[in-house]
């Protein structure tokens, strides 16, 4: 994939289709220590130690609907170019946690992309929370849905009004700890 962005939302997909209420998406750029840190973890069904085991495997799939899962694969090659790894923790009935590294300055290193587009795509659902935690070189920016929710007195969040703001919201915070990188 083109972006960071997209191998993210993959993952979050995989959390919704696991029946996650709750999604957490951290991540850190240290240009100093040259690591870029994704870590998205779920309150999802999980995974069971049989399919864990072999879940980078293109053709190890819960999908029905086709018996290739390509997102977890993909990942783990960026990955691996970018000298680095794909990790992904799970428990049954507990949720399931991907951690992926590389290297922040690889040339392989795809951009992040539109991550104020992922993190809205994701709030449309009415389902989800979201915590979304974004560090770079040490400056923190934390987006929590359920903040929102509590300031809007309204669990609905999903307005093109509020996502617009929340989009918004998000540029402006990464420009700000980022320095203009983003």
């Amino acid at each position: 994939m083109r972006e960071l962005s997209l191998h993210i939302m993959d993952i979050i997909e995989n959390s919704i289709n696991a029946d996650a209420t709750l999604i957490e998406l951290y991540i850190e750029e240290d240009t100093s220590k040259n690591i870029f840190i994704i870590k998205i973890k779920d309150n999802g069904r999980g995974i069971d130690e049989e399919m864990l085991k072999n879940i980078t495997d293109p053709f190890v799939t819960s999908r029905t609907t086709r018996r290739v899962g390509l997102g977890l694969s993909l990942f783990e090659s960026t990955c691996l170019r970018c000298n680095g790894n794909l990790k992904v923790y799970s428990k049954v009935n507990v949720g399931t946690e991907v951690v992926a590294t590389m290297e922040h300055d690889n040339i392989d290193r795809p951009p992040l992309g539109k991550i104020e587009e992922t993190v809205v795509s994701v709030l449309l659902n009415p389902k989800i929370d979201l915590v979304y935690e974004h560090i770079y070189n040490g400056k923190k920016f934390i987006l929590d849905s359920r903040e929102i929710k509590k300031i809007l007195g309204s669990d609905e969040i999903n307005s093109p009004e509020v996502l617009l703001w929340i989009k918004d919201f998000i540029k402006e915070n990464l420009n700000e700890i980022s320095g203009g990188a983003f």
